[in-house]
């Protein structure tokens, strides 16, 4: 898998993405922007199940997003080609923010932000990010995500 692999993710606009206007509803970025995540996530070889606690989880830390943010510079309609770009940044111990670009024949058409805060399951306290997480964002800052 190519370096940048794990941090540009393509999709399409679907119809179903679009509202009455035929333009992107709002909501989808955000959606599109977790899903990247995830995607990348997968691609670095973690997998659902050790990052994101569901009921009766044995995990011992969860990453609840705690900020989101999303800026619109143009309109996306059906059949659009997109290409999302993702940027982990580690803010402290605990926590870090992914920056998302989208593009657009080769125009900028969106930015987002999702900032995570790892907490305990289940007292809900603050606390250090996991093992995985960690291994991700080092690999990110180092230029290029391989693989596990």
């Amino acid at each position: 898998m190519a370096p940048k692999a794990c941090l540009e993710l393509h999709r399409r606009v679907r119809f179903g993405d679009t509202d009455a206007a035929g333009v992107v509803n709002f909501a989808h970025l955000l959606r599109w922007c977790h899903e990247a995540y995830e995607e990348s996530l997968e691609r670095f070889g973690l997998t659902a199940a050790e990052v994101f606690p569901t009921p009766g989880s044995l995990l011992e830390v969860a990453l609840p997003i705690v900020h989101c943010s999303a800026d619109y510079f143009r309109p996306l309609v059906c059949g659009d080609a997109i290409t999302i770009r993702l940027v982990p940044v580690r803010l402290d111990l605990g926590s870090f923010e992914v920056r998302y670009s989208f593009t657009s024949s080769d125009q900028s058409v969106a930015q987002g932000l999702t900032r995570h805060l790892a907490i305990e399951n289940p007292s809900r306290r603050r606390c250090a990010l996991p093992t995985a997480i960690n291994r991700w964002l080092e690999a990110s800052n180092l230029g290029g995500i391989q693989p596990v």
